[in-house]
Protein backbone atom coordinates (compact mmCIF):
# COMPACT_ATOMS: atom_id res chain seq x y z
CA UNK A 1 0.00 0.00 0.00
CA UNK A 2 3.02 2.59 1.00
CA UNK A 3 4.54 1.56 -2.59
CA UNK A 4 1.34 2.71 -4.36
CA UNK A 5 1.65 5.62 -2.33
CA UNK A 6 4.45 6.78 -3.16
CA UNK A 7 4.12 5.88 -7.08
CA UNK A 8 1.31 7.82 -7.09
CA UNK A 9 2.71 10.99 -5.14
CA UNK A 10 5.86 10.26 -7.77
CA UNK A 11 3.07 10.20 -10.53
CA UNK A 12 1.16 13.80 -9.55
CA UNK A 13 4.78 15.80 -8.85
CA UNK A 14 6.36 14.87 -12.15
CA UNK A 15 2.65 15.78 -14.55
CA UNK A 16 3.34 19.06 -11.56
CA UNK A 17 7.26 19.20 -12.91
CA UNK A 18 6.87 17.91 -17.12
CA UNK A 19 3.51 20.86 -17.58
CA UNK A 20 6.17 23.81 -15.97
CA UNK A 21 9.15 25.47 -17.06
CA UNK A 22 11.17 27.99 -19.19
CA UNK A 23 9.74 29.57 -22.64
CA UNK A 24 11.96 28.36 -24.35
CA UNK A 25 10.53 24.58 -23.05
CA UNK A 26 6.97 25.07 -23.85
CA UNK A 27 7.89 26.43 -27.37
CA UNK A 28 9.71 22.92 -28.12
CA UNK A 29 6.69 20.47 -26.36
CA UNK A 30 4.06 22.73 -28.30
CA UNK A 31 6.58 22.23 -32.02
CA UNK A 32 6.82 17.90 -31.25
CA UNK A 33 3.21 17.74 -30.15
CA UNK A 34 2.03 19.87 -33.67
CA UNK A 35 5.15 17.53 -35.67
CA UNK A 36 2.86 14.36 -34.08
CA UNK A 37 -0.59 15.55 -34.49
CA UNK A 38 0.71 15.72 -38.54
CA UNK A 39 2.19 12.90 -38.26
CA UNK A 40 -1.45 11.34 -36.80
CA UNK A 41 -3.12 12.39 -39.67
CA UNK A 42 -1.34 11.30 -42.02
CA UNK A 43 -1.06 7.76 -40.44
CA UNK A 44 -4.47 7.59 -40.85
CA UNK A 45 -4.78 8.56 -44.89
CA UNK A 46 -2.18 5.47 -44.55
CA UNK A 47 -4.90 3.54 -42.84
CA UNK A 48 -7.60 4.60 -45.19
CA UNK A 49 -6.02 4.16 -48.16
CA UNK A 50 -3.49 0.85 -47.29
CA UNK A 51 0.62 0.98 -47.77
CA UNK A 52 -0.80 1.86 -51.75
CA UNK A 53 -0.02 5.52 -50.01
CA UNK A 54 3.98 5.00 -49.26
CA UNK A 55 6.45 4.50 -51.84
CA UNK A 56 6.86 0.49 -50.54
CA UNK A 57 5.91 -1.78 -53.46
CA UNK A 58 5.62 -6.09 -53.90
CA UNK A 59 9.02 -5.66 -55.11
CA UNK A 60 10.22 -3.56 -52.82
CA UNK A 61 8.33 -4.61 -49.03
CA UNK A 62 10.51 -2.37 -46.54
CA UNK A 63 11.75 1.23 -46.79
CA UNK A 64 11.78 4.07 -44.69
CA UNK A 65 9.98 2.60 -41.54
CA UNK A 66 11.82 -0.61 -41.37
CA UNK A 67 15.18 1.84 -42.04
CA UNK A 68 14.31 3.74 -39.07
CA UNK A 69 13.53 0.77 -37.08
CA UNK A 70 16.57 -1.13 -37.59
CA UNK A 71 18.96 1.88 -37.03
CA UNK A 72 16.85 2.68 -33.81
CA UNK A 73 17.50 -0.73 -32.32
CA UNK A 74 21.24 0.10 -32.31
CA UNK A 75 20.55 3.46 -30.74
CA UNK A 76 18.74 1.55 -27.89
CA UNK A 77 21.57 -0.87 -27.67
CA UNK A 78 24.00 1.90 -27.26
CA UNK A 79 22.19 2.76 -23.56
CA UNK A 80 24.83 -0.36 -22.65
CA UNK A 81 27.97 1.30 -23.30
CA UNK A 82 27.09 3.71 -20.29
CA UNK A 83 26.10 1.34 -18.06
CA UNK A 84 28.69 -1.33 -18.32
CA UNK A 85 31.66 1.06 -16.95
CA UNK A 86 29.15 2.96 -14.75
CA UNK A 87 28.05 -0.34 -12.68
CA UNK A 88 30.08 -3.07 -13.90
CA UNK A 89 33.38 -1.61 -13.87
CA UNK A 90 32.68 1.15 -11.29
CA UNK A 91 33.30 4.20 -13.00
CA UNK A 92 31.58 6.89 -11.19
CA UNK A 93 32.56 9.36 -14.08
CA UNK A 94 29.37 7.35 -16.35
CA UNK A 95 26.62 7.53 -13.67
CA UNK A 96 26.23 11.06 -14.62
CA UNK A 97 25.33 10.55 -18.13
CA UNK A 98 23.69 6.73 -17.52
CA UNK A 99 20.25 8.24 -16.56
CA UNK A 100 19.98 9.83 -19.56
CA UNK A 101 21.50 6.79 -21.62
CA UNK A 102 18.47 4.91 -20.67
CA UNK A 103 15.67 7.49 -20.94
CA UNK A 104 17.16 8.02 -24.48
CA UNK A 105 16.98 3.74 -24.37
CA UNK A 106 13.15 3.60 -23.88
CA UNK A 107 12.49 6.31 -25.83
CA UNK A 108 14.37 4.73 -28.77
CA UNK A 109 12.46 1.34 -28.37
CA UNK A 110 9.01 2.93 -28.25
CA UNK A 111 9.93 4.41 -31.33
CA UNK A 112 10.93 0.52 -32.75
CA UNK A 113 7.40 -0.57 -31.86
CA UNK A 114 5.92 2.31 -34.04
CA UNK A 115 7.48 1.61 -36.84
CA UNK A 116 6.64 -1.83 -36.69
CA UNK A 117 3.17 -0.82 -36.08
CA UNK A 118 3.08 1.73 -38.73
CA UNK A 119 4.98 -0.82 -41.36
CA UNK A 120 2.52 -3.28 -41.13
CA UNK A 121 -0.29 -1.22 -42.41
CA UNK A 122 -2.28 -1.17 -39.29
CA UNK A 123 -2.14 -1.76 -35.41
CA UNK A 124 -5.06 -4.53 -36.19
CA UNK A 125 -2.23 -6.70 -37.36
CA UNK A 126 -0.52 -6.67 -34.22
CA UNK A 127 -2.28 -9.80 -32.72
CA UNK A 128 -0.48 -11.92 -35.31
CA UNK A 129 2.02 -11.11 -32.70
CA UNK A 130 0.91 -12.23 -29.43
CA UNK A 131 1.83 -15.75 -28.31
CA UNK A 132 -0.96 -18.31 -27.95
CA UNK A 133 -3.75 -15.92 -29.86
CA UNK A 134 -1.88 -14.96 -32.83
CA UNK A 135 0.65 -16.93 -35.44
CA UNK A 136 3.50 -16.64 -33.17
CA UNK A 137 5.42 -19.26 -35.16
CA UNK A 138 8.24 -19.83 -32.26
CA UNK A 139 11.06 -20.28 -31.91
CA UNK A 140 11.11 -21.38 -36.22
CA UNK A 141 10.47 -17.47 -37.26
CA UNK A 142 13.38 -14.87 -36.57
CA UNK A 143 10.60 -12.44 -36.17
CA UNK A 144 9.39 -13.43 -33.02
CA UNK A 145 12.79 -13.63 -31.44
CA UNK A 146 12.92 -9.90 -31.95
CA UNK A 147 10.06 -9.52 -31.08
CA UNK A 148 10.93 -10.77 -27.70
CA UNK A 149 14.10 -9.24 -27.22
CA UNK A 150 12.75 -5.75 -28.50
CA UNK A 151 9.78 -6.01 -25.31
CA UNK A 152 12.33 -7.47 -22.62
CA UNK A 153 15.11 -4.82 -23.13
CA UNK A 154 12.17 -2.30 -22.82
CA UNK A 155 10.67 -4.14 -19.89
CA UNK A 156 14.45 -4.02 -18.44
CA UNK A 157 15.19 0.01 -19.34
CA UNK A 158 11.66 0.71 -17.65
CA UNK A 159 12.22 -0.82 -14.50
CA UNK A 160 15.93 -0.79 -13.23
CA UNK A 161 15.63 3.00 -13.55
CA UNK A 162 12.46 3.42 -12.39
CA UNK A 163 13.57 1.44 -9.38
CA UNK A 164 16.52 3.58 -8.78
CA UNK A 165 14.36 7.24 -9.20
CA UNK A 166 11.84 5.93 -6.56
CA UNK A 167 14.23 5.42 -4.16
CA UNK A 168 16.22 8.64 -4.85
CA UNK A 169 12.53 10.15 -4.51
CA UNK A 170 11.86 8.75 -0.90
CA UNK A 171 15.19 10.12 -0.28
CA UNK A 172 16.67 6.47 0.24
CA UNK A 173 19.97 4.60 -1.30
CA UNK A 174 18.77 2.26 -4.02
CA UNK A 175 19.90 -1.27 -2.60
CA UNK A 176 23.10 -2.79 -5.23
CA UNK A 177 21.72 -6.09 -5.17
CA UNK A 178 18.04 -5.26 -6.55
CA UNK A 179 19.17 -3.50 -9.30
CA UNK A 180 22.85 -4.53 -10.41
CA UNK A 181 21.50 -8.25 -11.37
CA UNK A 182 18.97 -6.17 -13.79
CA UNK A 183 21.84 -4.37 -15.28
CA UNK A 184 23.69 -7.50 -15.98
CA UNK A 185 21.32 -8.42 -17.92
CA UNK A 186 20.90 -5.48 -19.85
CA UNK A 187 24.67 -5.47 -20.78
CA UNK A 188 24.07 -9.08 -22.73
CA UNK A 189 20.66 -8.06 -23.54
CA UNK A 190 21.68 -5.02 -25.59
CA UNK A 191 23.73 -7.19 -27.74
CA UNK A 192 20.91 -9.70 -28.32
CA UNK A 193 18.55 -6.98 -29.82
CA UNK A 194 20.93 -5.90 -32.10
CA UNK A 195 22.79 -9.77 -32.80
CA UNK A 196 18.78 -10.99 -33.16
CA UNK A 197 17.87 -7.96 -35.70
CA UNK A 198 21.05 -8.55 -37.86
CA UNK A 199 19.99 -12.71 -38.05
CA UNK A 200 16.61 -11.47 -39.13
CA UNK A 201 18.11 -10.19 -42.29
CA UNK A 202 21.11 -12.73 -42.72
CA UNK A 203 18.19 -15.59 -42.34
CA UNK A 204 16.60 -14.60 -45.89
CA UNK A 205 18.47 -16.68 -48.20
CA UNK A 206 16.90 -14.30 -51.64
CA UNK A 207 18.64 -11.00 -50.59
CA UNK A 208 22.49 -12.27 -50.81
CA UNK A 209 22.75 -8.59 -50.07
CA UNK A 210 22.58 -8.92 -46.37
CA UNK A 211 23.99 -12.68 -46.35
CA UNK A 212 27.19 -11.28 -44.71
CA UNK A 213 28.88 -12.94 -41.46
CA UNK A 214 29.90 -9.24 -40.63
CA UNK A 215 26.63 -8.25 -40.66
CA UNK A 216 25.73 -8.56 -37.07
CA UNK A 217 29.19 -7.39 -35.66
CA UNK A 218 28.94 -4.20 -37.93
CA UNK A 219 25.33 -3.79 -36.27
CA UNK A 220 27.37 -3.66 -33.03
CA UNK A 221 30.53 -1.06 -33.81
CA UNK A 222 27.24 1.04 -35.93
CA UNK A 223 25.36 1.23 -32.78
CA UNK A 224 28.07 1.85 -30.49
CA UNK A 225 28.98 4.88 -32.25
CA UNK A 226 25.76 6.24 -33.20
CA UNK A 227 24.33 5.53 -29.70
CA UNK A 228 27.15 7.42 -27.85
CA UNK A 229 26.87 10.36 -30.37
CA UNK A 230 23.39 11.13 -30.02
CA UNK A 231 24.37 10.75 -25.98
CA UNK A 232 26.99 13.49 -26.39
CA UNK A 233 24.89 16.20 -28.08
CA UNK A 234 21.62 15.49 -26.04
CA UNK A 235 24.17 15.68 -22.67
CA UNK A 236 25.61 19.59 -24.39
CA UNK A 237 21.73 20.69 -25.04
CA UNK A 238 21.12 19.29 -20.70
CA UNK A 239 24.51 21.20 -19.97
CA UNK A 240 23.66 24.45 -21.46
CA UNK A 241 19.38 24.44 -20.73
CA UNK A 242 19.57 22.53 -16.98
CA UNK A 243 21.55 22.74 -13.62
CA UNK A 244 21.79 18.83 -14.22
CA UNK A 245 25.98 19.42 -14.91
CA UNK A 246 28.09 16.42 -16.70
CA UNK A 247 31.80 16.46 -15.81
CA UNK A 248 33.50 17.67 -19.33
CA UNK A 249 35.25 14.33 -18.48
CA UNK A 250 32.53 12.37 -18.87
CA UNK A 251 32.06 13.65 -22.32
CA UNK A 252 35.65 13.44 -22.81
CA UNK A 253 34.96 9.28 -22.07
CA UNK A 254 32.02 8.82 -24.37
CA UNK A 255 33.46 10.53 -27.31
CA UNK A 256 36.43 8.20 -27.01
CA UNK A 257 34.04 5.19 -26.91
CA UNK A 258 32.19 7.40 -29.89
CA UNK A 259 35.66 7.22 -31.51
CA UNK A 260 36.60 3.27 -31.17
CA UNK A 261 33.40 2.02 -32.50
CA UNK A 262 33.19 4.44 -35.26
CA UNK A 263 37.03 3.40 -36.09
CA UNK A 264 36.05 -0.88 -36.46
CA UNK A 265 32.40 0.23 -38.24
CA UNK A 266 34.62 1.95 -41.04
CA UNK A 267 37.27 -1.25 -41.31
CA UNK A 268 34.45 -3.41 -41.84
CA UNK A 269 32.77 -1.54 -44.70
CA UNK A 270 35.95 -1.45 -45.81
CA UNK A 271 36.43 -4.98 -45.40
CA UNK A 272 32.92 -5.71 -46.79
CA UNK A 273 33.87 -3.19 -50.41
CA UNK A 274 36.49 -5.36 -50.90
CA UNK A 275 34.83 -8.82 -50.92
CA UNK A 276 32.01 -7.16 -52.90
CA UNK A 277 34.26 -5.65 -55.55
CA UNK A 278 37.90 -7.03 -55.33
CA UNK A 279 36.48 -10.48 -56.55
CA UNK A 280 32.36 -9.69 -57.68
CA UNK A 281 30.10 -12.52 -58.52
CA UNK A 282 26.70 -12.19 -59.42
CA UNK A 283 25.21 -11.77 -56.00
CA UNK A 284 27.39 -7.89 -55.76
CA UNK A 285 24.67 -6.35 -58.19
CA UNK A 286 22.67 -4.96 -55.41
CA UNK A 287 26.11 -3.31 -53.75
CA UNK A 288 26.51 -2.00 -57.36
CA UNK A 289 23.44 -0.71 -57.58
CA UNK A 290 24.03 1.28 -54.32
CA UNK A 291 27.60 2.46 -54.78
CA UNK A 292 27.49 3.03 -58.44
CA UNK A 293 23.96 2.68 -60.19
CA UNK A 294 22.46 0.51 -62.96
CA UNK A 295 21.26 1.41 -66.17
CA UNK A 296 20.51 4.94 -65.10
CA UNK A 297 19.25 4.13 -61.81
CA UNK A 298 20.73 6.07 -59.18
CA UNK A 299 18.30 6.70 -56.58
CA UNK A 300 20.54 6.07 -53.72
CA UNK A 301 23.98 7.44 -55.24
CA UNK A 302 23.74 10.79 -53.37
CA UNK A 303 22.76 8.76 -50.29
CA UNK A 304 25.50 6.36 -49.82
CA UNK A 305 28.35 8.87 -50.79
CA UNK A 306 27.03 11.36 -48.44
CA UNK A 307 26.73 8.71 -45.84
CA UNK A 308 30.51 7.44 -46.56
CA UNK A 309 31.93 10.83 -46.78
CA UNK A 310 30.48 12.01 -44.11
CA UNK A 311 31.93 8.78 -41.99
CA UNK A 312 34.90 9.08 -43.28
CA UNK A 313 35.61 12.79 -42.23
CA UNK A 314 33.79 12.64 -38.96
CA UNK A 315 35.95 9.01 -38.14
CA UNK A 316 39.04 11.13 -39.19
CA UNK A 317 38.31 14.10 -36.99
CA UNK A 318 37.47 12.07 -34.21
CA UNK A 319 40.70 9.59 -34.16
CA UNK A 320 42.98 13.21 -33.49
CA UNK A 321 42.88 13.80 -29.69
CA UNK A 322 43.61 17.31 -29.89
CA UNK A 323 40.15 17.75 -32.31
CA UNK A 324 38.27 15.53 -30.28
CA UNK A 325 38.89 17.30 -27.09
CA UNK A 326 37.37 20.69 -28.70
CA UNK A 327 33.53 20.20 -27.48
CA UNK A 328 32.75 22.63 -30.13
CA UNK A 329 34.06 20.29 -32.68
CA UNK A 330 33.25 16.81 -31.20
CA UNK A 331 29.64 18.00 -31.32
CA UNK A 332 29.84 18.76 -35.19
CA UNK A 333 31.26 15.66 -35.49
CA UNK A 334 28.75 13.67 -33.54
CA UNK A 335 26.32 15.40 -35.53
CA UNK A 336 27.60 13.98 -38.94
CA UNK A 337 28.71 10.67 -37.76
CA UNK A 338 24.93 10.36 -36.29
CA UNK A 339 23.44 11.17 -39.99
CA UNK A 340 25.90 9.37 -41.70
CA UNK A 341 25.33 5.86 -39.63
CA UNK A 342 21.84 6.82 -40.32
CA UNK A 343 21.69 6.71 -43.97
CA UNK A 344 23.80 4.02 -43.95
CA UNK A 345 21.68 1.78 -42.17
CA UNK A 346 18.84 2.72 -43.80
CA UNK A 347 18.99 3.25 -47.31
CA UNK A 348 22.54 1.65 -47.70
CA UNK A 349 21.51 -1.46 -45.63
CA UNK A 350 17.58 -2.38 -46.32
CA UNK A 351 16.67 -0.78 -49.55
CA UNK A 352 19.41 -2.04 -51.67
CA UNK A 353 18.65 -5.51 -50.42
CA UNK A 354 15.50 -5.83 -52.43
CA UNK A 355 17.10 -4.01 -55.50
CA UNK A 356 17.24 -5.52 -58.24
CA UNK A 357 14.99 -8.47 -57.35
CA UNK A 358 15.24 -12.01 -57.41
CA UNK A 359 14.24 -11.98 -61.40
CA UNK A 360 16.82 -9.23 -62.24
CA UNK A 361 13.70 -6.32 -62.05
CA UNK A 362 15.25 -3.00 -60.90
CA UNK A 363 12.12 -1.33 -59.28
CA UNK A 364 13.77 1.86 -57.27
CA UNK A 365 12.13 2.94 -54.32
CA UNK A 366 11.20 6.47 -52.97
CA UNK A 367 9.45 6.93 -50.30
CA UNK A 368 5.87 9.39 -50.55
CA UNK A 369 5.28 12.55 -48.25
CA UNK A 370 2.78 10.35 -46.35
CA UNK A 371 5.91 8.01 -45.08
CA UNK A 372 8.17 11.16 -44.86
CA UNK A 373 5.48 12.89 -42.07
CA UNK A 374 4.33 9.83 -40.03
CA UNK A 375 8.32 8.97 -39.55
CA UNK A 376 8.95 12.68 -38.35
CA UNK A 377 5.99 12.30 -36.34
CA UNK A 378 7.68 9.24 -34.72
CA UNK A 379 10.55 10.71 -34.35
CA UNK A 380 8.70 13.39 -32.67
CA UNK A 381 6.92 11.33 -30.35
CA UNK A 382 10.26 9.77 -29.35
CA UNK A 383 11.57 13.00 -28.62
CA UNK A 384 8.46 14.01 -26.43
CA UNK A 385 9.15 11.01 -24.92
CA UNK A 386 12.17 11.49 -23.72
CA UNK A 387 11.94 15.33 -22.59
CA UNK A 388 9.94 14.11 -20.18
CA UNK A 389 11.59 11.95 -19.24
CA UNK A 390 14.69 13.25 -18.92
CA UNK A 391 12.94 16.32 -16.75
CA UNK A 392 11.77 13.92 -14.55
CA UNK A 393 14.80 12.33 -13.87
CA UNK A 394 16.64 14.86 -13.23
CA UNK A 395 14.52 17.03 -10.96
CA UNK A 396 14.84 13.88 -8.75
CA UNK A 397 18.32 13.91 -9.32
CA UNK A 398 18.95 17.30 -8.19
CA UNK A 399 16.60 17.29 -5.00
CA UNK A 400 13.78 19.30 -7.03
CA UNK A 401 11.36 16.36 -6.57
CA UNK A 402 10.74 14.21 -3.06
CA UNK A 403 8.33 12.66 -1.70
CA UNK A 404 6.55 14.48 1.10
CA UNK A 405 5.52 12.02 3.98
CA UNK A 406 1.97 12.74 4.92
Amino acid sequence: MKSLKVVGSLIKDSLGEITHGSRAYHIWMAVLTFVMLFGMYNYGTQLEQGLSATGMTDRVSWGLYISNFTFLVGVAAAAVMLVLPAYVLKNIDFKQAVLIGEGLAVSALLMCLAFVVADMGGPARLWHMIPVIGVFNFPNSMLTWDVLVLNGYLFINITVPLYILIMRYQGKTPNPKIYIPGVFISVFWAVAIHMVTAFLYQGLQARPFWNNALLGPRFLASAFAAGPALIILVLAVIRKFTEFKVPDNTIKKISLIVTVAAQINLIMLISELFKEFYAPTHHSISAVYLFFGIKGKVALLPWIWTSITMNVIATTVLTFHKLRSNFKVLYVVCGMLFVAIWIEKGFGLIVPGFIPGPWGKIAEYTPTFVEVSVTIGIWAMGAFIFTILAKTGIAIELGKLVYKKK
